[in-house]
């Protein structure tokens, strides 16, 4: 299989991880305002952050190396706030598009942790 540009495993990380937290979300709530609230608190770029530091003990060599080299990606003129974070999820993004396409099993088994963790954040799950 051809590898892909880092980008555009981060444009399909982007919309794996996004479809991931949808399907998270409303096992959560059938509420449409709630879904939006949890939808937004879950996909912003601190909380991707928040993820990899979560992953970090998990993550081989590898896996480390490609998020390394997400974060080193340039960023759009619209990611100028705040570009550290941006950089790191980006990163984030990298390494979900690139399981995606390449080792399936193996995102599922992070997406578990990441599932695990967001479970036990009360103040986002119960609010």
């Amino acid at each position: 299989m051809e590898e892909l540009n880092l980008k555009c495993y981060a444009h399909l990380g982007d919309a794996v991880y996004e479809v991931f937290i949808r399907e998270k979300v409303v096992m959560l709530t059938s509420k449409m305002s709630r879904m939006h609230k949890l939808n937004t608190a879950l996909v912003r770029a601190s909380f991707q952050c928040e993820l990899l530091n979560i992953l970090d003990p998990h993550l081989t060599e590898k896996e480390q190396d490609l998020i390394r080299r997400g974060r080193n990606l340039p960023l759009g003129t619209a990611k100028k706030r705040n570009q550290t974070l941006h950089h790191m999820a980006t990163g984030f993004e990298v390494l979900v598009g690139y399981l995606h396409m390449h080792d399936h099993d193996r995102l599922l088994k992070l997406f578990k942790i990441m599932s695990d963790y967001i479970n036990s954040k009360d103040h986002i799950v119960n609010e």
